[in-house]
């Protein structure tokens, strides 16, 4: 991949205020998306004579922009507002079981039990993990005849941990490998050419803001999955069909419901296009030295850590874990230094970006000596 643009002008595209370790949960846009969003804005507030043709031209744009990033070609990638629309598409196209486990992030785990409740199609086959984590070596006994589908993140929200991706895909031999990629897409350099769905949205690593994500399918995922909600934009015809009710087209374009915001699209585009131009490896090397600072800050303090220490094992997530009745004071020692956190079932999450620079690593020592004093 080629890397026109430095890590550090990469970073000067981005101004959130010092004290942001939340990225997990969702990211601060960067200027350039902002500028895409008022440039495109500003048109459409005049609406000029042949000027909306550019809005059509954001689809093939954030396509071309994920084809980069993935590895799947355009065709096989349909945009997407979310990651949980993109796996509901998915999951009721399904006949069969799904095997999930139930301590994933609830995008999936709702959408087969919705899928199995409303429609009686998928159904799903909740797995034992491993303190959260899916396995090849604790995926491989589990599964059954009748499972057609295995469904993953790429990296666990709760942990940090980062799947093994060639791992699983050589133990579920030919069933279909659906990753719901949010947590690590754009910071992680995962072999997403192995999975047969990927699906993620924007507004956390990518930074894009909300509305924006996508879903890229193989061609034997589009083979096997039959586009339920499939709606008028989904179709071979010139325009909007009139009259006729269509049959879907072939292939990831069937799974849309109606014409994508073009607005987000070119939001989505552009902070992608950025990243791809920085490159993910440069991203993730970075990202590698902030975790293992903040890893190096968690045992100073003896707080007890939760996510992977192993590089290959770990993404851009730090969990710790104090005692139970410390939980409230560490909490209010980040809430009273201005460090945003996402604290959740008696752990605190942290989660930096390139950009997270040293005064944020001084508000968060300075955090935990007040929680420790």
């Amino acid at each position: 991949m080629t890397t026109g643009l430095s890590m550090d002008d990469f970073r000067m595209r981005f101004e959130e205020e010092p004290g942001y370790l939340d990225f997990a949960r969702m990211a601060p846009v960067g200027a350039t998306p902002r500028a895409e969003e008022q440039a495109l804005m500003s048109m459409l507030a005049r609406s000029r004579f042949g000027s909306l043709s550019i809005l059509e031209e954001q689809d093939l744009r954030v396509r071309d922009a994920v084809s980069v990033l993935t590895g799947f070609n355009a065709d096989q990638i349909v945009f997407q507002p979310n990651t949980s629309q993109g796996l509901m598409h998915v999951i009721v196209g399904l006949a069969g079981r799904v095997a999930v486990s139930p301590s994933d992030f609830p995008s999936s785990p709702f959408a087969v039990t919705r899928a199995d409740a409303a429609l009686g199609v998928a159904s799903p086959l909740w797995l034992e993990a491993d303190h959260g984590r899916v396995t090849p070596g604790n995926l491989r006994d589990q599964l059954t005849d009748d499972t057609v589908a295995v469904a993953i993140s790429v990296v666990d929200f709760r942990t940090g941990y980062f799947a093994d991706l060639e791992g699983i895909r050589e133990v579920i031999g030919d069933r279909l490998l659906i990753v719901d990629a949010i947590q690590g897409f754009t910071v992680v350099d995962a072999p997403w050419e192995v999975a047969d769905v990927v699906v993620s949205g924007g507004q956390k690593w990518a930074r894009a803001g909300w509305g924006t994500g996508f879903l890229a399918l193989s061609d034997r995922a589009a083979e096997r999955l039959a586009p339920a909600f499939s709606g008028f934009s989904a179709t071979d015809a010139e325009g909007t069909p009139l009259d006729d009710v269509l049959p879907p087209t072939r292939g990831a374009g069937a799974f849309e419901v109606s014409n994508p915001d073009p607005i987000a699209q070119a939001r989505f585009a552009s902070a992608l296009e950025e990243i791809a131009e920085v490159g993910v490896p440069a991203i993730n090397a970075v990202l590698a030295q902030k975790t293992a600072r903040l890893t190096a800050l968690a045992d100073e303090f003896a707080l007890d850590i939760v996510s992977p220490r192993d590089d290959p094992e770990r993404a851009g997530i730090v969990v710790v874990r104090p005692p139970v009745e410390r939980m409230t004071a560490l909490t209010a020692a980040l809430h009273n230094h201005g460090v945003s956190v996402t604290t959740r079932q008696g752990s605190v999450r942290l989660s930096p970006h390139v950009t997270t620079d040293d005064e944020t690593f001084d508000m968060l020592r300075a955090s935990l000596v007040a929680y420790s004093g």
